[in-house]
């Protein structure tokens, strides 16, 4: 049974019920003094409190998406990593499955729309990752056949899991919902974790001697997914969005990258990648290399990119207010980086303050792409 199992949560609550049900019933016999009823004691107790835990930890899980497997969990994911050899014959992008998207009234994609998870390699960067991507009902509709689409980048934080962002945080049905209701054109969204060698941590940095994660964003993904499906060609085309990690991831590929990424949305974003035992040495001594992931330094010493950016706090709950509120006047200070923000009066880091902070960034990303 898997990590993100119902049945793994229901046996952990049963374990914990039972032994805190066997806790009350047996705790007379164990009033006693003695090796064995002191044993018995704090095995009863060693035990509720673990299973107490462990059902807490699964039910956070289920509800965040921290980690997708025991595997993952244990750090032991093997199955994706970076590819050194060769693109395979089948080309860079390849499509593995394809399923409804959630809530959709329909299951036919014309009326509803279709969520098909794909395999990419980048052809510079030999990086291979998983990811899912969300085609409107638009795409499938015989007036729409030769129309090309905006496709925005979606990212996880860290560690994150692709699927939180159809199942969690439930991308595909708000893009169809707000689509319904006119309040944003029709777009292609590429789903993915920013972790596309698991299970480092790479911040979306070309690491010397390691994975070219930033390359792969900015160049083999769009050209990858530009070659198997109707998006846009011109440099307004492509957005990014992201939440914590892949906020930053956004934000940075966005003002590093404007002919390629048109808007840059950052909810609960940081602004310089941090360094810990999750990222490694991500710059081998290379100052310059640093600077340029240090968005701060960026926008004081690089010429102002061409691009709009959104990013997302609240006064209370989010420990990046005061440096987003700062952010803002730096983009501002520039003159030409257009900047807009959601703040929200409070709201953790989390999933529920996203998805309150999501429809808002759509609309806003929807009105800053053009397909043709």
């Amino acid at each position: 049974m898997g990590l993100t199992s119902d049945k793994v949560l229901a046996l952990a609550v049963l374990a914990a019920t039972g032994l805190f049900v066997g806790t009350v019933w047996l705790w007379p016999r164990l009033a006693r003094r003695g090796l064995r009823a002191v044993a018995g004691r704090v095995g009863l107790l060693l035990g509720t409190q673990l299973a107490l835990f462990a059902s807490v930890g699964l039910l956070a899980n289920q509800a965040f998406g921290f980690y997708a497997s025991w595997a993952d969990l244990f750090g032991q994911e093997k199955d994706q990593g970076v590819v050194v050899d060769h693109v395979p014959a089948d080309g860079p992008l390849r499509v593995v499955e394809t399923r409804r998207v959630p809530g959709a009234a329909s299951a036919g994609p014309a009326r509803g729309g279709q969520i098909q998870k794909i395999d990419i390699v980048g052809r510079t960067s030999h990086i291979a990752t998983p990811a899912y991507v969300y085609l409107p009902p638009e795409y499938f509709q015989p007036e729409y056949r030769t129309r090309t689409f905006p496709a925005a980048v979606v990212l996880t934080g860290y560690p994150g899991t692709a699927q939180a962002l159809v199942d969690k945080l439930d991308y595909p049905r708000t893009a169809a919902l707000l689509t319904a209701q006119g309040r944003m054109e029709p777009m292609i969204l590429v789903m993915m974790r920013p972790t596309v060698a698991p299970p480092r941590d790479t911040e979306c940095v070309d690491i010397p001697g390691g994975p070219q994660t930033e390359t792969f964003f900015a160049s083999d993904l769009p050209e990858a997914v530009s070659g198997h499906y109707r998006v846009g060609g011109n440099p307004g085309s492509w957005g990014i969005i992201g939440d914590s990690t892949g906020g930053y991831c956004a934000l940075k590929l966005a003002m590093h990258h404007p002919r390629v990424y048109a808007a840059g949305a950052g909810l609960s974003a940081y602004y310089k990648a941090p360094i810990d035992a999750t990222t490694g040495d991500l710059f081998h001594g290379d100052e310059e290399l640093r600077n340029r992931a240090n968005l701060w330094w960026y926008l004081k010493h690089m010429p102002a990119p061409d691009t709009s950016l959104l990013v997302s706090s609240s006064k209370v709950g989010e420990s990046n207010y005061k440096d987003t509120l700062k952010f803002i006047e730096r983009v501002k200070a520039t003159g030409l980086t257009r900047i807009s923000s959601v703040i929200l009066e409070s709201g953790g880091h989390n999933f529920n303050t996203w998805r309150r902070e999501i429809p808002g960034t759509l609309e806003w990303m929807s009105g800053r792409l053009g397909g043709r």
